[in-house]
């Protein structure tokens, strides 16, 4: 029976070929889509999963408290809290590391350098993470000289010859034997670029404030990771320890904080915190995501649901004589389904196809490695279920709308199919263009936000500014003669240090005093150390007051606020002249600067403070003069850098790049967005198109009557195309309150945000009816010019 039904279904493809093209094609594209998606969404929801602890490992974030009760989660914690945690809760944990950030290192072996990212860990922190090692003991690090390296950093250092127990010369000054070699951690994993653990035992005794840090409860400048204990709730287990460093706290000016587990299952998706809680983050666009996938595969299959009911007339006297020889009406919707089924099958071959395609340009969208997992018969599985449920639900209304006509009518020809039957397929269609509509307008809202903050003032050059990590020593105690060799070459306009780049500020810092300030308050300041050039070198906007110069000694105990600082000190008087003490220092206020932006562009400029002090500066800024090709640019500062700093390869960043990638996400989403809507759009008007063809074609006699009797073409394209257009304009009634509703609510995340303005909606709207007119116009025209005679030949 089944054989017979596929074999019916198979003869119909053929016989419409193309009707059955424009199934096909808009099915294949839908599912297309739904698998991009869920590729996409399978790659998010698994971050870090291939940590085999991942659903007992967190990090250890502090969420600082001020007076007013607000607070701040963050991931910097200090020192003893590592020693803490293991001695009073080491029942509560299975381990527990303290690591470093993630830095470039420079490394050389033999004439070969190249700097590269590491952390220094805790010698449990490899086996914590499950690194697989590939050569070597994962508990490797408990050797102060020793360091972990991941395959693709072995190979680039040393190619295809052994690693093992080669030394490693580290940042110019010492050298680590390689006593391990870890396989590559895969792109959707959080530790993806550390390519080298380093002995966290060896670096705590590099320097006398390292040593010093493991007393101060204060200096909140390294992160904590743990493994909890079998069955321990992580919620229960953070109200247990967060008061683990306030205990250690004696005075008021240290400020409250609370210890918070984070945990890794959440880290990608659940990064934005609000009263110390992880309560969203990147879990808005997989919401989004799946519903995009969900309404575009939809639309493919209302395609299907269209054209079967729109031809129905054409398979009336196929049911009415089935039914006649005993077919029961479970029988024909079990013909019709095996049709769609089998379309939902060929268009699932097409998909695969499309999908393999698309997936280099999708990858670099979404900014992924996603591979179709060929191998996996899980997939195949999935797959499967997946093709069958979208020819069931593409063929279900049309199953059970055919199934249903009565025999005798249609054989007598007495069988119409009534003035409302093509209500349902106007509702589809407008559910159809509603969804492609809202996605238009979305689309525009998500660039026309990011444009926002790109145009937002920066107040300072981004443009011709490149940042060079002073990585090594040998730079350190050569800033005036580096500074004098670049300005000599010519290509240099100016050069500074400073100890946070123009894109980030590295240190936010409390115990700031003046005159007036409320004691109960602990305001913090982002601070930053700059060399005298630092504000000519970016182009700051001097506001009030002066900026740092060489003329004034004094000005090694000066200081310049950002106007969010001012606020902030909220002094009634001129802030120019006013002492400020911090770190029981007295500093000279000598001059404000218009508020930069250094972090997100999104949200407000957060307080800030620059202080003179080239001894704890580790950040170079070069500007380079305009109308100097960049090239040649280059190559005469990197020949400055090697002189003071052979023993590491000239490694910078531009500003403008490192600026841009602040809109990295937003971008992201509306590229996907943009791809995801030009597809649905597509799907839409392949549908539309199918429709218009029908529809001229059921109206052939109509149309040559009309013509006969004097119609124009432009009367007859109004005729037909007048049906489509008022159910684009009934979409977009629908869509626009229904867009404007929940990007209104999206806006609402972001301090700093667009309006939505009415020209957007007119835009997408007048843009859906000018693709709708085109569409139909094709068969409009084509029907209005054909020649009447051949319709109304057998009249």
């Amino acid at each position: 029976m089944f054989k017979n039904y596929f074999r019916i279904a198979w003869r119909n493809l053929i016989k419409s070929k193309f009707y059955s093209l424009i199934n096909i094609l808009g099915l294949a594209t839908g599912m297309a889509v739904a698998m991009l998606i869920a590729f996409w969404i399978y790659d998010e929801v698994t971050y870090n999963d291939y940590h085999k602890n991942h659903a007992q490992l967190a990090q250890v974030m502090t969420t600082f408290i001020d007076n007013d009760g607000k607070m701040e989660t963050g991931q910097a914690v200090c020192m003893p809290i590592g020693t803490e945690l293991r001695s009073k809760y080491g029942s509560d944990f299975k381990n527990v590391a303290m690591a470093s950030w993630n830095f470039n290192h420079v490394l050389a072996v033999g004439d070969k350098k190249i700097t590269e990212n590491g952390m220094w860990v805790e010698s449990n922190f490899p086996s914590m993470f499950s690194l697989k090692m590939v050569k070597g003991n994962i508990t490797a690090l408990t050797d102060p000289s020793s360091v972990l390296l991941s395959e693709s950093l072995a190979k680039t250092l040393f190619g295809n010859a052994d690693a093992m127990n080669k030394m490693v010369k580290f940042d110019n000054k010492e050298s680590y034997k390689v006593a391990g070699v870890y396989q590559d951690l895969p792109h959707n994993t959080t530790l993806y670029e550390t390519k080298l653990l380093l002995p966290w035992q060896k670096y705590i005794t590099t320097e006398k404030w390292l040593k010093d840090a493991a007393t101060q409860w204060n200096n909140h400048s390294w992160q904590a990771y743990v493994q909890v204990a079998d069955n321990i709730d992580m919620s229960k287990e953070t109200e247990k320890i967060k008061n683990v460093v306030m205990t250690h706290k004696v005075a008021a000016t240290d400020g409250k904080e609370q210890a918070v587990l984070f945990p890794m299952n959440k880290w990608r998706l659940y990064s934005d915190f609000k009263n110390g809680k992880a309560t969203g983050g990147r879990i808005q666009f997989i919401w989004l995501f799946s519903i995009i996938g969900v309404f575009v595969l939809l639309l493919a299959c209302i395609n299907f649901m269209n054209l079967s009911t729109a031809r129905s007339e054409k398979r009336a006297k196929e049911v009415g004589i089935r039914k006649t020889v005993g077919s029961v009406r479970s029988q024909l919707i079990g013909q019709f389904l095996s049709e769609s089924v089998l379309v939902a099958f060929v268009s699932f071959i097409f998909a695969i196809l499309l999908v393999a395609l698309l997936m280099p340009l999708f990858n670099k969208l979404a900014d992924k490695s996603i591979a179709l997992p060929w191998g996996n018969p899980v997939f195949w599985l999935v797959a499967l279920a997946f093709t069958v449920i979208t020819g069931i639900v593409s063929g279900s209304y049309p199953a059970f709308y055919l199934s249903k006509f009565d025999p005798i009518k249609v054989l007598k020809g007495t069988f119409r199919v009534g003035r409302f039957a093509s209500l349902p397929r106007k509702i589809l269609v407008v559910i159809q263009f509603t969804f492609s509509i809202a996605l238009i307008i979305g689309t525009i809202i998500v660039f026309r936000q990011i444009q926002f903050a790109k145009n937002r003032p920066v107040n300072y050059k981004t443009e011709g500014l490149i940042t060079i990590s002073m990585s090594t020593p040998d730079l350190y105690g050569h800033y005036n003669a580096l500074r004098s060799d670049l300005l000599e070459t010519g290509v240099v306009d100016n050069m500074a240090e400073s100890s946070s780049p123009t894109t980030n500020v590295y240190s936010n810092q409390i115990g700031f005093n003046w005159q007036g300030k409320d004691p109960n308050t602990l305001p913090v300041f982002g601070t930053i150390w700059v060399t005298l050039d630092f504000g000519k070198t970016i182009g700051w906007k001097i506001k009030e007051g002066r900026d740092f110069s060489k003329d004034f000694a004094t000005d090694s105990s000066a200081m310049i606020l950002n106007e969010s600082a001012v606020k902030q000190v909220g002094m009634k008087q001129d802030i120019i002249g006013q002492i400020i003490d911090f770190n029981d220092r007295k500093y000279t206020v000598i001059g404000v600067i218009k508020d930069m932006i250094m972090e997100s562009p999104y949200e407000p400029v957060e307080p800030t403070v620059f202080m003179f002090d080239p001894e704890n500066v580790g950040i170079v800024t070069v500007a380079i003069k305009q109308g100097i090709p960049v090239r040649a640019a280059l190559s005469k500062i990197e020949a400055i850098f090697k002189k003071y700093n052979p023993g590491a390869p000239f490694s910078y960043t531009f500003n403008d790049e490192d600026y841009a990638k602040k809109f990295a996400d937003e971008q992201r989403v509306g590229n996907l967005a943009t791809f995801f809507t030009i597809l649905a759009i597509f799907i839409s008007c392949l549908g539309l198109f199918g429709l218009a063809s029908f529809v001229a074609e059921q109206r052939k006699k109509e149309i040559g009557v009309r013509k006969v009797l004097g119609a124009s073409v432009f009367n007859l394209w109004r005729m037909l195309s007048k049906e489509f257009a008022l159910l684009v304009i009934i979409s977009c009634l629908i869509a626009i309150p229904l867009a404007w509703y929940y990007l209104n609510n999206w806006l609402q995340q972001y301090d700093y945000r667009t309006t939505i303005s009415f020209w957007v909606f007119i835009f997408s709207g007048l843009g859906a009816l000018a693709i709708t007119l085109i569409t139909v116009s094709f068969q409009a025209i084509k029907a209005a010019l054909a020649n009447p005679v051949e319709s109304l030949r057998s009249e």
